[in-house]
């Protein structure tokens, strides 16, 4: 994954030792071929694992996951942040704090989009602590579907959410893993 560490490097601004702005790359604006190489990359790794639906949070993840979806020919879904007049009344639901933010959002997912019978593929821009990763995960697993996998385009390892994750037996697939921001500096593993 050289050529994404070189776009991280080149369009990321270290914040703090604990934040990376990718506002050019992945969370603002997005490159499309770039987005495209990686769900390429997700859908490679997770081709062989049966997925019916690919799901991602709002609303960062969503250029990435829809790339993986196309790649596997699967429907895509995303967990909305926040209640609309239209929203699903009986819509799965778990209140997750977000690191990026600093403040707790409900997550929900209506459930005509994910059945008992999915195998879901969870595709994620970054994860930090977890949190909301484990939010997602706990309304993919009452709905009844199973999850194959989270495929995460950049990994901080020097927080522990993926780390937690793989300790619960999660199957975890980081393009990029950061292991610091020390000094002004993204250092990869």
């Amino acid at each position: 994954m050289d050529w994404l560490k070189e776009r991280i490097v080149k369009e990321g601004v270290v914040l703090s030792d604990q934040v990376l702005i990718l506002d050019a790359l992945l969370t603002h604006q997005v490159d499309p071929a770039l987005i495209m190489d990686m769900g390429r990359e997700f859908a490679r790794r997770f081709r062989d694992q049966g997925v019916t639906k690919v799901i991602t949070l709002e609303s960062s993840g969503i250029s990435v996951a829809f790339a993986a979806a196309l790649e596997l020919g699967v429907p895509m879904v995303f967990a909305r942040r926040k209640k609309t007049l239209l929203a699903d009344p009986d819509a799965l639901c778990e209140r997750v704090p977000s690191f990026t933010k600093g403040i707790v959002t409900d997550i929900m997912v209506s459930r005509q989009y994910i059945r008992d019978n999915d195998r879901v593929l969870f595709i994620d821009d970054i994860i930090a602590n977890g949190d909301a990763a484990r939010g997602l995960i706990k309304i993919i697993s009452r709905a009844g579907a199973e999850l194959v996998g989270l495929g995460v385009v950049i990994e901080k390892s020097f927080q522990a959410g993926a780390r937690t994750l793989r300790e619960q037996n999660v199957r975890v697939e980081s393009l990029v893993t950061i292991s610091s921001l020390e000094d002004g500096h993204i250092h990869f593993d």
